[in-house]
């Protein structure tokens, strides 16, 4: 590939409307990117999300890119971009055996697939301890570690047995957390040993079951590296995640668009691409879509180093479109 197209399939961007646009146009043909996310304001009927995913896939097919992922938050309860017709479930707090959490994972599949949905973002896997008031509470599985590595790994297991690509979130925990990301930097001073044996216990299990993609938070880990949050993180990434723990799939960012990122987006891709992440999410349609990538494009073309790493992110990205994407889905 060209810097270009590496740059481009190291993105998923978030857009506006309900229609095939301009703006998709855009992204798709001139930034080459990896995907798209789709939220409530692109969301208005099965029709048009089916139409709307098939003319993305057939312009990017005509511009000669790899097909997209293209990806939602459908964990049920408080966080689910898809309401009625669609089956509406309560929500992981509600998911208490493995058959609720099988009929979760299949019955989304099976809804979303035939839309062109091929990535949801989910099962979250933090852990929220008895006695905190974590900001997850309404969005985590019940229960201690072990009880969050089971439901979730069925969640993994089942989704990505129908074909749906799992991403678990939010590495390396944020259960223990108060605050939201969405509008503050939380910071969890915790050390590693704690971390390990806690919080990052159903993340191990996802790696056996073989999880498409796991996603950063967003909080600082003062403990685990003094300078960076997790998403931005070269310690966290690399030498935990990727080294200690042996995950070889796709690390993504959260959204960089949320208010926990106080640099401006140049350090946040030069930052991002030292890390190792492979996917960086940016969700929502303005300038840092073109700020971002035009930062990884040039820092891609100037760093030899970066340069070869960012060949191995992209390796890792096309072996899953071609084991998710190839086929299609009965």
């Amino acid at each position: 590939m060209n810097t270009t197209q590496m740059t481009g399939q190291r993105f998923i961007f978030g857009f506006d409307g309900l229609y095939f646009s301009d703006d998709l146009k855009h992204i798709i043909r001139d930034l080459n990117a990896c995907g798209i996310i789709l939220f409530k304001q692109n969301i208005q009927s099965p029709d048009q999300v089916s139409d709307l995913c098939r003319q993305c896939q057939e312009y990017a097919a005509a511009c000669g890119i790899p097909p997209l992922f293209i990806c939602v938050d459908q964990e049920g309860g408080v966080v689910a971009r898809f309401k009625e017709p669609f089956t509406v479930f309560k929500g992981n707090p509600f998911i208490e055996t493995l058959e609720d959490a099988q009929h979760f994972a299949v019955t989304t599949a099976k809804e979303l697939l035939p839309l062109g949905i091929n990535m949801n973002l989910a099962p979250v896997l933090d852990v929220a301890p008895e006695g905190v008031d974590s900001i997850m509470k309404d969005r985590v599985f019940k229960g201690d570690e072990r009880s969050v590595s089971k439901l979730g790994t069925q969640v993994i297991s089942s989704l990505q047995s129908s074909h749906m690509m799992a991403v678990a979130k939010h590495f390396p925990g944020i259960g223990r957390t108060i605050k939201d990301s969405h509008f503050h930097l939380p910071v969890l001073d915790i050390d590693f040993d704690t971390l390990n044996n806690t919080d990052m216990i159903p993340f191990a299990h996802a790696i056996k079951q073989g999880v498409t993609g796991i996603m950063l938070s967003h909080i600082h880990y003062p403990q685990l590296d003094e300078t960076w949050q997790a998403s931005l993180s070269p310690v966290i990434v690399n030498d935990i995640l990727r080294n200690k723990m042996g995950f070889e799939g796709l690390v993504f960012t959260d959204d960089l668009d949320m208010k926990a990122i106080k640099h401006d987006m140049p350090v946040c891709i030069r930052q991002i691409l030292q890390a190792g992440v492979d996917i960086t999410l940016i969700c929502h349609n303005g300038p840092n879509i073109d700020i971002a990538w035009s930062t990884m494009q040039e820092l891609l073309a100037a760093d030899k180093s970066l340069y070869q790493a960012g060949e191995k992110s992209v390796e890792r990205i096309l072996k899953y479109k071609k084991k998710y994407l190839s086929n299609p889905v009965s």
